[in-house]
């Protein structure tokens, strides 16, 4: 297996040099400085989306994005997504009492799969990682993609990189990709910080889910608390994005959460009007807090069957419900009184 992957990154370095993409190679340059500036790795922990294969085609894509931190969060997000599919996507009784039916199973089982249309949906379990060094966790690279706008209106939605995405554990892109694949398929969880239970399935994950399959990079916001850095908020698509929702909070979300007062309010107000005037810095220092812009990377584990689902040690706050009205087979919603 070692000199499978030996062989892997030999030959994506034969391409790299044969095809002298210019793009390829700042960002292969990139990628070393950063695993010599940040040459550790920080686990924040589990998040957990829905992914679904196509009968026949053998292909596993994302459904819903990987952004929650329990199963049944994602379990909810699924719930929905058939029943608004049921509502709102076709006038086929059949194909509607088959959503209704998967709906059903969701509203009264925490399972982690549903087959229903000749789709097979499942709950996937997926790892967040930054790299971090003396500096801290590692800030946006210079080529991470930016939008080619850089609005600070805050959108109706943030498009997700996950939908639609391609869990392809055999995905060949730079060697240094491929180097961080490799050397995460031993990764599992150490310390005495895990509980003993968390410990073994994470060591038991590595022998039945040995292969690793990247999502596209993230970002977020963090804030230094002591020696650890806290994260603030969910992950983002782009550096901008991150930054525009801290600009966000210092001036709409945070003032309104805490109920500050107004001399508060102007101080994060005056913050992250220049924190904005910068346009692109990945740092705010204001009353002795430090926030970062920080990059995160997501892996997802592979095993003969497929992406990883939920592990037992793996904690919900809640158990499934009835989240919609019941709908009858003609698509009509029934109100209980």
């Amino acid at each position: 297996m070692a000199d499978d992957w030996k062989r892997r990154l030999d030959r994506l370095g034969r391409d790299l040099a044969v095809g002298g993409d210019p793009v390829a190679w700042v960002s292969e340059v990139d990628a070393v400085e950063a695993s010599v500036r940040y040459p550790s790795l920080a686990v924040r922990g589990a998040l957990f989306g829905v992914a679904v294969e196509r009968r026949g085609e053998g292909v596993w894509r994302m459904a819903i994005p990987l952004r929650d931190g329990m199963p049944q969060g994602a379990r909810d997000s699924l719930n929905s997504m058939l029943w608004f599919r049921a509502k709102d996507d076709t006038d086929d009784p059949a194909v509607r009492r088959a959503l209704l039916a998967a709906v059903a199973v969701l509203e009264r089982e925490p399972v982690d799969e549903v087959e229903v249309l000749d789709e097979r949906y499942r709950i996937v379990r997926g790892d967040e990682l930054a790299r971090c060094g003396p500096e801290g966790l590692e800030p946006p690279r210079p080529t991470d993609v930016e939008p080619l706008e850089r609005s600070w209106e805050r959108p109706h939605r943030y498009e997700t990189p996950d939908d639609g995405f391609v869990l392809d554990p055999h995905r060949e892109t730079g060697p240094m990709t491929e180097a961080l694949r490799l050397g995460l398929r031993g990764f599992d969880y150490s310390g005495d910080r895990y509980p003993a239970d968390v410990r073994a399935d994470s060591r038991r994950a590595v022998r039945t889910h040995p292969e690793i399959a990247l999502l596209p990079v993230t970002f977020g916001v963090v804030e230094k608390k002591g020696a650890t850095w806290r994260p603030q908020g969910s992950l983002l698509p782009t550096p901008h994005d991150a930054r525009r929702f801290l600009y966000d909070s210092l001036t709409e979300l945070w003032p309104l959460i805490h109920q500050l007062d107004d001399e508060t309010r102007q101080r994060y107000a005056k913050a992250a009007k220049g924190f904005r005037a910068a346009g692109r810095d990945d740092e705010l220092v204001m009353d002795d807090r430090l926030f970062r812009i920080c990059r995160i990377e997501r892996l997802v584990r592979f095993g003969p069957d497929g992406p990883e689902t939920p592990r037992p040690s793996d904690v919900d706050d809640y158990g499934p419900m009835k989240m919609h009205p019941t709908m009858d087979e003609n698509g009509e919603v029934h109100f209980e009184e």
